[in-house]
């Protein structure tokens, strides 16, 4: 053998026993203790690392002995003199090569068995950077990745088990899965219709009769009932069914597992009346105890009345609904009070300029056209009756009213002012007599026939003989004249008026003008006959007719010479008829007198319709 290949079986030896005996060859007595103390380590390390196998023991118990033995046999070349070892150094290195050789038979022995039943290998680091790689025991016939891979297919067929039994759990359930709530009410476990009825009972427990509001110490509150609260359960109740049940099979499954970790609560639809809910809310800002006061003005006899407003709080409408609404939802309306939303406001100030603006209105003056055929009525006008730097004036004043007189602009021309050519036709006239004897009862007459005497109604207008005529006060000039009070013939103020109500009311049917509040007296009239009578009471009993013409007409008044007579013009027009007027007694008995009265219609003398106008009773003197 050369020393070449001496030297790289060395090599080969340094590898597995360290570096021990490259130390020893080169003479260095200091590093050979450490060597043998490392080959020691070595052959401890790997008895160790076999600990569980009796095989592997005894040849680490060979492996030690080997190793001393080689040492030892070191150990006594080392003994001889530096002289003796330069002499012999080629012998030495040839003993050293032999013994070497045999100690990595004797290596390659052990590893090949301790191959046999170690898996794993271990490596650890030597002080020249060299790398020692343990030994592997085989503990088994299968290797590592065919473990693995049995290991998976194992729990692949437990899975499957898991998945199929869970599987057909799911399909033969008819209940709700768990974890799922409406509302925050569990209805896991439940079929369709218990959770219904659940949710049902639930909310309306927790939906109050009243929800109760407060603001600091005011109390209010809104009637549930006027809200129209109602929730769509069934829809809810479908959709938390469908829960674990819209996908597929593995879809799913999956669906009924999450649910379990992870709760899922249905929101049912909410339905209420929000209108309600805002007018109510607006009810309530107003009514609260500090609320805010508008500034504000309107008319009265001929008066503009203004007043100063005061900064208060509103209920913000629109932010409460919401919470409201929201809380309705959530069921957390309870019996306890709300507090309400509000917001501090400043009132509008009062712009006397705007004011005048808006409520000044000039005086119109009445015309006609005849081509086509058209009245336009006269219109009054209002202004202040003291200039605008005036009332600013009293403005700045500290007052918590202000009184600016008005006076009223009247027009060049009055409707009733239009000559008779604006109303060519006489539409109807009706006569009633009176005895110019009762002078007070003729005063009466003139002054009710002056106020309507030129009046135009325009078409679709409704004419009320109260509010034309006037209280009948002694001011207005009225007399005291018999009338019918309590069943009885007694003086009043005013009395006689009603034989112009009754005379108008006659020209009124026969122009074929619409009825609309007509009253007979208490007995017949000795002026008109039963059924064709029409009384008043001023602010209570009216007579009230509408012009349902396509035209204006004009009513005139007489009253002289013992005759009341009334006359309406306007314009005649082919869809005119002849109308005639039919009243009969239809019984009596020894108190009362019961009659009837019909308005007939005529063309060319012919009876086109016949309409009753009344049925009457009266009393019997």
């Amino acid at each position: 053998m050369s020393k070449k290949n001496t030297l790289k079986n060395v090599k080969e030896l340094e590898s597995n026993n360290s570096n021990i005996m490259t130390n020893q060859i080169l003479n260095q007595p200091d590093t050979q203790n450490k060597d043998m103390a490392k080959n020691t380590n070595i052959a401890n390390t790997n008895k160790n690392e076999n600990n569980n196998v009796e095989k592997n023991k005894n040849i680490s118990k060979n492996q030690t002995k080997n190793i001393t033995q080689n040492e030892n046999k070191i150990q006594q070349k080392n003994q001889h003199s530096e002289e003796k070892n330069a002499i012999k150094n080629t012998n030495t290195d040839q003993n050293i090569i032999n013994e070497n050789t045999t100690i990595k038979k004797s290596d390659e022995k052990i590893q090949k068995n301790t191959s046999e039943n170690q898996t794993t290998k271990n490596e650890s680091t030597v002080e020249n950077g060299s790398t020692f790689h343990p030994m592997q025991t085989k503990n088994s016939n299968y290797t590592k990745p065919e473990i693995i891979g049995l290991s998976l297919i194992i729990f692949a067929i437990i899975l499957l088990i898991i998945f199929i039994v869970f599987t057909l759990i799911n399909l033969n359930n008819d209940k709700i899965i768990n974890g799922v709530t409406i509302l925050g009410i569990d209805v896991s476990k439940q079929s369709k219709e218990d959770a219904i009825q659940t949710v049902t009972n639930y909310i309306s427990k927790n939906i109050p009769e009243e929800i109760k509001l407060k603001h600091n110490d005011y109390e209010t509150s809104i009637a549930s009932e006027s809200l129209s609260i109602s929730f769509d359960i069934e829809k809810a109740v479908n959709q938390a069914y469908d829960i674990g049940r819209s996908g597929n099979i593995l879809q799913n499954n999956l669906e009924v597992i999450k649910t379990i970790f992870n709760p899922v609560d249905i929101t049912a639809d909410l339905s209420l009346d929000e209108e309600q809910l805002k007018a109510s809310l607006n009810d309530i800002s107003s009514k609260l105890p500090d609320t805010i006061i508008q500034s504000s003005y309107y008319i009265e006899d001929n008066n503009l009345i203004l007043t100063k407003g005061r900064t208060g709080f509103v209920v913000n409408v629109d932010e409460m609904a919401n919470d409201l609404i929201t809380r309705i939802q959530n069921l957390e309306v309870n019996n306890n009070q709300i507090e309400l939303i509000t917001e501090e406001q400043s009132p509008n100030p009062l712009d006397i300029d705007a004011i005048h603006n808006e409520i000044y209105k000039q005086a119109t003056d009445a015309y006609f056209t005849q081509d086509p055929y058209a009245v336009y009525p006269s219109e009054n006008g209002l202004d202040f009756a003291i200039s605008v730097d005036e009332a600013k004036a009293m403005l700045e004043q500290e007052q918590e009213e202000y009184v600016i007189p008005l006076q009223v602009l009247y027009p060049n021309v009055t409707t009733n002012m239009i000559g008779q050519e604006a109303f060519p036709d006489l539409l109807s006239s009706f006569p009633t007599y009176y005895s110019t004897r009762d002078t007070d009862r003729t005063t009466n007459l003139i002054l009710a026939a002056n106020k309507i005497n030129g009046t135009v109604v325009m078409p679709g207008e409704v004419f009320s003989y109260n509010t034309v005529v006037g209280e009948r006060t002694i001011a207005a000039g009225y007399k005291e004249a018999p009338i019918y009070v309590s069943g009885e013939v007694v003086d009043g103020l005013g009395g006689g008026i009603c034989q112009v109500t009754s005379t108008l009311y006659n020209a009124v049917v026969y122009a074929n003008l619409e009825i609309v509040e007509r009253s007979n007296h208490q007995f017949v009239p000795s002026y008109v006959t039963a059924s064709r009578d029409a009384t008043v009471v001023y602010g209570s009993i009216d007579f009230k007719f509408k012009n349902n013409r396509n035209y204006p007409i004009k009513i005139l008044c007489s009253v002289s010479n013992g005759v009341v007579n009334f006359e309406i013009y306007g314009l005649k027009t082919a869809d005119d008829y002849e109308v005639e007027i039919s009243s009969r007694i239809t019984s009596q008995t020894a108190n009362y007198t019961n009659s009837e009265a019909y308005k007939i219609l005529k063309k060319n003398g012919q009876v086109v319709s016949t309409t009753l106008l009344s049925r009457d009773t009266y009393k019997r003197h």
